[in-house]
């Protein structure tokens, strides 16, 4: 094996080749009513009277897809139609026509429940204004940790596929959801999006002092002071829970704030359980609350209003004042809510049922989709999540699939004849694509150099502090779906910390998280760090892969390894307690059969060993993708550096056997693939000697003589 290093230290193994798999993303939306319009998700209807979706499996929905579409074209044109006049009220519980849809609310579909809500608030059927066409809709989220940064961009998925209007997030997030999200959202780089991120843990004094028997912990009440959160001048916001999913354009809700009227300052549902009214068990003593109470995961703030009303004074009194006698939360800020509102039922306008259907294991949401001719928001609000006990339960996991496993590339769309803030990435970009030439043989490998991929970070949860003793060592790897059967023998041989990428499509991400989730080996390592590069483009971006593993190391050093070469048992320790001079180099395999020292090497032409490294050393070259000299470059760019290579000699990886990738079968097989990685190689060596002048020659003298 091999180290090197320039007053550093490094190390070396082999080469690999890596396979992409296309993948169909399927997307099953539907847009009328349940009963004019079922959708083939599972067979509901023969479990239940209500007709919430039809019988046949999810390949079915493939002759669908393009109905869908056409259905969702039609409800956009006819939602940016002009308001038209308010028309007559129907009666109370009505409903209207999907054809006249716009932003309007329908009835709740529970007397009893209109019964239990605050005063002055009707539920009526009335035409509302329409949102303008270019005005923002601001969003604000909680978000913490590994799990729920994975979470929330199912919800932000089901927010863009459907919205027509500019938006801007706020996220409320711990330092590890505001790594993975900012740069997911940066390589996302969707259009007329805009996100701010506050620190929760600035935040976290203002409510710790509550105690809160909830599994969202304290980041489960830090809903409560947005007000003092977010900027003085928001007006408003829409709040929502990251279990929730959208089946309607946001600005609908948003549209909602022209109700509001009084003192009104929250948007809130009913609750759809029996909660607050303490039946649920012997003893169950709940918060106090109006009624059935109202759910926390959609609420509308005016924040303005709020903010006069001093909400923070009302909120904290409430708070302990009741806690004298409860001693604790159980709902987090729900039951703090739902206390105020007690006190104040003048705060609240109740919204309709179907902008919030509550799944838990104790929900009476099915009198509100029984009786309601749309469903607008899903809310997975029990900790068992797509597990919950409901009968229509495969409906709503299948909706909620379809977003899961949507390709977010497609969200990349304009919103055409809105001015939107000038993105200097995205200028950047185009302006470096607009001068390649297109009628250019390799213009496709070009191309692929300045592809920002969107990339999500740490997909699972990640916990790991490298030794203080300065020699700890992280494995770098990068795999496709194909490979994925490797991670378990590679885990079981390297101990150590591991950061991969992986290069995966979102239905193939979703794949490997049940396959990851169903792995005792897998699930046993909180050390592995696993980066999704989404897929993109036509080839393999493995010097991509690399750089983006590369950049997420936390130890002074890491280990330049492929996914299909398996480390000795104690390879892991043998780097860390080796002592080296500095060095890596190309391997005289007869002399390290025989060797008891470490041994420097020299460069040769087309040398690719696998090295250890510093943290710091310089990342792969874009410009080689797919295969061919993407580690045969980054040697050389080593080389240029200076750096040593030195052999190490008890010290050994083994090339586990596997097929031929679809990027050597290009190479193989395609002609122009093969003149285009020439062309690459001689604009690299040139490049080369721009920058190490004289020094770089025996580069370009070594490959004519090779």
């Amino acid at each position: 094996m091999l180290g090197m290093c320039r007053g550093r230290r490094k190390f070396l193994a082999a080469s690999l080749a890596l396979l992409f798999i296309p993948a169909l993303t399927w997307l099953y939306l539907s847009v009328g009513s349940f009963q004019v319009k079922p959708l083939p998700l599972s067979p509901l209807e023969a479990q239940s009277s209500t007709p919430v979706g039809g019988a046949g499996e999810r390949q079915a929905l493939e002759l669908r897809v393009r109905a869908v579409e056409e259905e969702n074209r039609a409800l956009r044109r006819e939602l940016s139609r002009p308001p038209r006049s308010p028309s007559a009220r129907l009666p109370s519980g009505g409903h209207r026509g999907n054809q006249n849809r716009t932003h309007s609310e329908e009835g709740t579909g529970d007397n009893e429940g209109q019964k239990a809500a605050a005063v002055g608030n009707s539920s009526d059927c009335v035409h509302q204004p329409a949102v303008d066409k270019c005005e923002t809709i601001h969003v604000a989220i909680v978000c913490a940790g590994y799990n729920a940064s994975r979470d929330v961009v199912t919800l932000v998925k089901s927010v863009l596929f459907h919205r027509r209007n500019p938006l801007h997030f706020h996220f409320i997030t711990d330092s590890i959801a505001q790594q993975i999200l900012s740069s997911l959202f940066h390589t996302w780089m969707v259009p007329a999006v805009r996100v701010d991120f506050y620190d929760a843990d600035e935040l976290k004094s203002e409510v710790s002092w509550i105690p809160n028997k909830h599994y969202s912990g304290i980041y489960g009440l830090m809903k409560l002071v947005l007000t003092k959160t977010l900027p003085s001048d928001l007006q408003r916001v829409i709040v929502l829970d990251t279990d929730i999913t959208f089946a309607t354009d946001i600005a609908e809700l948003w549209a909602v704030f022209h109700k509001f009227k009084g003192q009104q300052v929250l948007g809130l549902v009913e609750n759809q359980s029996d909660w607050y009214l303490g039946n649920l068990w012997k003893n169950h003593r709940p918060w106090p609350a109006l009624g059935r109470g109202f759910n926390t995961g959609v609420i509308l703030l005016l924040l303005d209003r709020l903010r006069k009303l001093r909400w923070e004074q009302m909120w904290r009194l409430t708070a302990e004042r009741e806690l004298m006698s409860m001693l604790s939360t159980s709902l987090a800020d729900q039951d703090i809510f739902n206390a105020v509102i007690k006190q104040n039922p003048f705060l609240v306008h109740q919204l309709p049922c179907f902008w919030n259907v509550q799944l838990s294991d104790h929900t009476r949401s099915e009198k509100c989709y029984k009786d309601v001719s749309d469903l607008k928001v899903i809310h997975w609000n029990s900790p068992k999540k797509l597990r919950v006990k409901n009968k229509h339960v495969e409906f709503f996991r299948n909706l909620y699939l379809t977003f899961l496993e949507y390709d977010g590339n497609l969200l990349r769309r304009e919103l055409f004849g809105c001015p939107s803030e000038a993105d200097h990435n995205s200028e950047n970009l185009q302006k470096t694509l607009s001068e390649l030439d297109e009628d250019d043989p390799c213009y496709e490998f070009r191309r692929e150099r300045f592809t920002v991929h969107r990339t999500h970070l740490y997909f699972l949860h990640y916990e790991y502090e490298p030794s203080s003793d300065s020699t700890d060592v992280t494995l770098v790897a990068q795999l496709s779906m194909d490979r994925l059967q490797m991670l378990e023998a590679i885990c079981k041989h390297w101990e150590g910390p591991i950061s991969l990428a992986l290069y995966l499509s979102d239905a193939e991400a979703q794949q490997f998280l049940r396959y990851a989730q169903g792995s005792e080996v897998l699930m046993s390592r909180g050390n592995v760090g696993y980066h999704i590069v989404y897929k993109e483009g036509q080839f393999y971006p493995v010097n991509l892969l690399r750089n983006v593993a590369m950049r997420q190391v936390n130890t002074p050093y890491m280990f330049l390894s492929d996914i299909d070469f398996l480390p000795m048992y104690g390879l892991y320790e043998y780097l860390r307690y080796h002592v080296w001079t500095k060095g890596h180099a190309p391997t005289n395999f007869a002399k390290w059969r025989t060797a008891t020292t470490p041994y420097r090497v020299q460069w040769e032409a087309d040398f690719e060993p696998y090295v250890m490294v510093r943290r710091d050393s310089p990342e792969y070259d874009r410009r080689f993708v797919g295969f061919g000299w993407n580690k045969v470059a980054h040697i050389m760019e080593l080389d240029a550096q200076e750096y040593e290579f030195v052999v190490l000699p008890n010290a050994y990886m083994i090339h586990m056997p596997h097929a031929p990738s679809f990027d050597i079968t290009k190479f193989r097989s395609n002609k122009q693939y093969r003149v285009c990685l020439k062309t690459l190689k001689e604009e690299f060596q040139q490049n080369m000697s721009r920058r190490y002048g004289f020094a770089a020659l025996k580069y370009m003298t070594a490959e004519n003589n090779s």
